[in-house]
């Protein structure tokens, strides 16, 4: 690698000189400035980030904690906050804990293998000298990964921190429900069931609080035996659907596109068909719901939004800016909202 001490040598000014040309001062001559980075370009001299950041005590960087790439929701938050700190001049650095791949869905509860992946990823990213770090959790719940002490800025994205001190950027899955909902009685369905993931779960809780919103605001009344629990799985659809249809339901609110597949499994092996014999809709807008005949009509999750707004709010801690967009980086939790996608899978009933 080049190093200034060469260019400055080549243009037989000090070391100094050269630095602060490289960091805009104008106390040189407009001559000797454009010699100087005449030569930094010929050289393709490049400034060490990392020196550079030990000399300012900031290296522009931001460590993303991810439970695993593999989680649906992951990839799309992280490519949100790499676009808004790219943009901003921060490079990121990744680290992969791989829960859901080692341990699917059993390391909730185990507290020593969570954090035996963990520890070393904190570890190797405050060794990094990152400015500051984001939590992308796999799926919404509250999270002991940040102490008390924890000594660089943080955000959780997908996610709540259990200190109650660390911002959350979750989708505001309370309105999708309410929305989801909203819609199917307005296409004249009134006896609605759903197929909720599982029964502890924050999208499931708040997902059927929006459901039951919308059923009070039109005046319907909330049937609990229209609430089937399962475990986000394709199969849940086509096990719980029976049990719905026996309680008379026209439209199906399933909490996501997987299960919203086993429903359109069981009604093709009964001869039968979404949007025509029964409606459904999803929630999550994975890319399978275009693929469904019908196409699904579902709720999307603003993933990349949820990243975007994440690394927003850590640059904005990090560079103590004034105004609107630092005042949201106190707020413990920042709610996304969610889209709805029409397709083919719900029918107007009179």
């Amino acid at each position: 690698m080049v190093t200034i001490k060469e260019i400055a040598r080549e243009c037989q000014v000090s070391p100094t000189t050269v630095s602060n040309i490289l960091n805009g001062k104008t106390n040189v001559s407009e001559a000797t400035r454009q010699r100087v980075l005449a030569v930094v370009k010929k050289r393709g001299y490049q400034p060490n980030a990392i020196a550079r950041g030990l000399r300012n005590q900031k290296t522009r960087t931001i460590g993303i904690l991810v439970e695993d790439l593999v989680q649906f929701s992951t990839a799309r938050i992280v490519d949100g906050i790499m676009e808004r700190c790219e943009r901003q001049g921060y490079r990121t650095i990744v680290q992969n804990l791989r829960l859901y791949s080692r341990w699917s869905d059993t390391w909730y509860e185990n507290e020593e293998a969570y954090r035996s992946m963990l520890e070393p990823a904190l570890q190797q990213i405050l060794q990094m000298q990152a400015d500051g770090m984001i939590y992308v959790a796999g799926h919404e719940r509250l999270i002991r990964c940040f102490s008390e002490e924890f000594p660089i800025p943080a955000v959780m994205a997908y996610g709540y921190d259990r200190t109650g001190k660390v911002p959350s950027v979750v989708p505001d899955d309370e309105k999708g429900g309410y929305e989801i909902t909203r819609y199917l009685i307005s296409m004249g369905h009134q006896r609605i069931g759903v197929i909720g993931g599982r029964a502890d779960n924050i999208h499931t809780a708040k997902r059927l609080m929006g459901y039951q919103r919308a059923l009070y605001e039109h005046q319907l009344p909330f049937s609990p035996e229209l609430v089937r629990y399962g475990n986000w799985k394709r199969d849940d659809g086509s096990r719980l659907l029976p049990q719905l249809l026996c309680q008379g339901v026209t439209a199906v609110f399933c909490m996501a596109d997987q299960m919203a597949g086993g429903v359109y499994d069981y009604l093709d092996a009964q001869g039968k068909k979404a949007g025509a014999d029964l409606s459904v809709a999803g929630f999550d807008n994975q890319e399978m719901a275009g693929y469904f005949r019908p196409g699904l009509t579902t709720m999307e999750l603003p993933l990349w939004q949820i990243g975007q707004t994440a690394a927003g709010q850590l640059l904005a801690r990090l560079e103590g800016k004034d105004g609107e967009t630092a005042g949201c980086v106190e707020q413990l939790e920042i709610k996304i909202p969610c889209r709805l996608v029409e397709r083919g899978s719900v029918r107007r009933v009179e």
